[in-house]
């Protein structure tokens, strides 16, 4: 990243001086965790959820990251139902300095097609997510990396602009953390699907044997595996890809599929808790629902025939005013999402609620009152026309009643004439960051269970959402939250955060939900992986 807002916080941060807290991972990575004897079995996974690309330079999606996690290394991770993270394919890792995170590797690792895989494979991953900086990618976690080194073939040193970065290792284990072949993978733009499977460029868990985009994907077990995790309980794992959730609820309730994946409707998941032939298993929070909105084409946007910046504000307020979480929550999600009224999810260390007292009638419902007086007194006339699309294949069955939803809400009091669009996620995904969208729905599926999970991504100037919202002080608050070590500090700052934020509203958070999924009688595994880390691994499955 080489733009003036990128040099300005580079300055701010170096000027900090915060004092380090070393931190050492060490652990023994050769030959996974626990041995639990050989794999075997077949086990089918279903999904409606929808891969943007499998090259982890270019995806931002629990749909790629759901086929990513399973044959990709990671330096880092966290173990089944713990948030601590370790080592996963690195020997050791720690500061070696303020600004200096070292990594070693063990001697002798191979990715699955026999290349070397080794500290210049490392230092190729992060440069390159670095130098393609897709919109559509996870490089804007990387917003303290300043160069990667690799002075040895199993040494790997990481050069931040800030010191005491206490979100770098946890970035490690997510999206941009991923460690790609530099004998396989472009340099400078991303590397076709078929070319990654063709060359078996995999040292994860599994590789792919056979690959047909969006429809099946066929894992094996990598025998050479060396990481974190135990060896695969199941040796083949077939991920099938449905159109529609009502025919994957048929599936597993029929036994044609083991596991149903992202995304049952409510009103399914209610149905199949009795049915005994499956087991419906829920695991940790984290996942919100939110509206996004283009600084530049939304209604008086910068770029738009009427720009005003204060109207602008004012359109935002208002639909913030007039939304109904609890019925959001109940009529469409039968309590199975909840209303949520911050940017961080409930249950994270320093999330708070700022959108419930500064919006709607200041205890968390709406108020049309509010809102008329609120555009009334920007000057904008009535009704507003706003466009506003939403996928209709990645969040689930349930998105065009909540966006129905939605568009009636903000109707209703003819503050509003909402334009309501649908596009799938592949194009979607396209769309939405080449300004085709005023405003939009997006849901979040954390990287690491933290709090800056949830602020970095969206609010930083170069941020992934690309909706060309920035605000200085904002950018200055998450560069000190991310190098603040004293934790009752750290939480003023994320707290200070989301009051900033709250005011701009650049998103709009609505929803939070858990996350859920169906599996036959005889499957195991599943409690184990739905876990705070938010991967979902095949390598714990089994059947009986």
């Amino acid at each position: 990243m080489t733009s003036a807002s990128t040099n300005r916080r580079r300055a701010l941060v170096a000027a900090a001086g915060v004092s380090v807290a070393a931190l050492a991972l060490a652990g023994c990575s050769a030959g996974g965790g626990d041995d639990t004897g050989a794999a075997g079995g077949t086990l089918t996974v279903g999904t409606t959820d929808k891969v943007t690309t499998l090259d982890p330079a270019g995806s931002y999606d629990n749909g790629s990251l759901a086929v990513q996690t399973q044959v990709f290394p990671y330096l880092l991770n966290t173990d089944y139902q713990s948030t601590d993270v370790v080592p996963d394919l690195a020997e050791s890792a720690e500061f070696t300095s303020p600004t200096e995170f070292t990594v070693k590797l063990p001697e002798g690792l191979k990715w699955a097609n026999g290349n070397d895989l080794t500290s210049a494979d490392v230092k190729f991953s992060f440069d390159r997510n670095l130098a393609i900086a897709d919109p559509n990618g996870a490089s804007s976690l990387l917003y303290n990396l300043d160069s990667v080194d690799a002075p040895d073939d199993t040494t790997v040193v990481f050069n931040l602009k800030a010191e005491n970065d206490q979100v770098f290792p946890l970035i490690l284990t997510s999206f941009p953390g991923a460690i790609v072949d530099d004998e396989v993978f472009a340099a400078d733009e991303l590397t076709p699907d078929a070319d990654i499977v063709e060359a078996n460029a995999f040292a994860g868990p599994y590789v792919i044997t056979s690959y047909d985009f969006n429809n099946l994907v066929s894992f094996k077990a990598n025998p050479d595996y060396q990481g974190l995790l135990a060896e695969p309980k199941t040796e083949t794992v077939n991920l099938k890809y449905y159109a529609e959730s009502s025919n994957m609820k048929l599936d597993v309730q029929e036994g044609n599929i083991d596991v149903a994946y992202r995304s049952l409707s409510s009103t399914d998941i209610e149905d199949l808790k009795g049915n005994d032939n499956v087991k419906v298993v829920e695991g940790p929070g984290g996942e919100i629902r939110y509206i996004v909105f283009n600084f530049d084409t939304m209604p008086f946007g910068a770029k738009t025939a009427e720009a005003d910046p204060a109207k602008a504000l004012a359109v935002r307020q208002a639909m913030a005013d007039l939304l109904d979480r609890d019925e959001l929550s109940e009529q469409v999600y039968k309590g199975t999402y909840t209303p949520l009224y911050s940017f961080i999810p409930a249950g994270l260390a320093g999330a708070i609620e700022p959108l419930k007292e500064l919006y709607g009638d200041g205890a968390g419902g709406p108020d049309a009152d509010k809102a008329a007086e609120r555009l009334s007194a920007a000057g904008v006339t009535t009704p507003v026309e706003l466009n506003l699309q939403y996928s209709n294949d990645h969040y689930g069955p349930s998105s065009a009643d909540e966006y129905a939803l939605i568009k009636d809400q903000l109707e209703a009091t003819g503050l509003f004439t909402v334009n309501l669009q649908t596009t799938e996620w592949v194009q979607y995904s396209e769309d939405r960051t080449s300004d085709v969208y005023p405003a939009y729905q997006l849901g979040w599926f954390p990287d690491y269970s933290d709090a800056d999970n949830y602020l970095t991504p969206f609010f930083l100037t170069e941020n992934f959402l690309g909706n060309h919202y920035s605000n200085p002080a904002v950018d200055d608050l998450i560069i000190q939250q991310a190098s603040e070590g004293d934790v009752d500090a750290r939480t003023a700052l994320i707290e200070e955060i989301q009051e900033t934020v709250a005011g701009d509203l650049s998103t709009l958070p609505y929803l939070q939900g858990a996350q859920v999924v169906v599996v036959g009688s005889d499957v195991e595994g599943a409690e184990d992986t739905l876990d705070a880390s938010f991967k979902f691994r095949f390598a714990a499955l089994s059947k009986g």
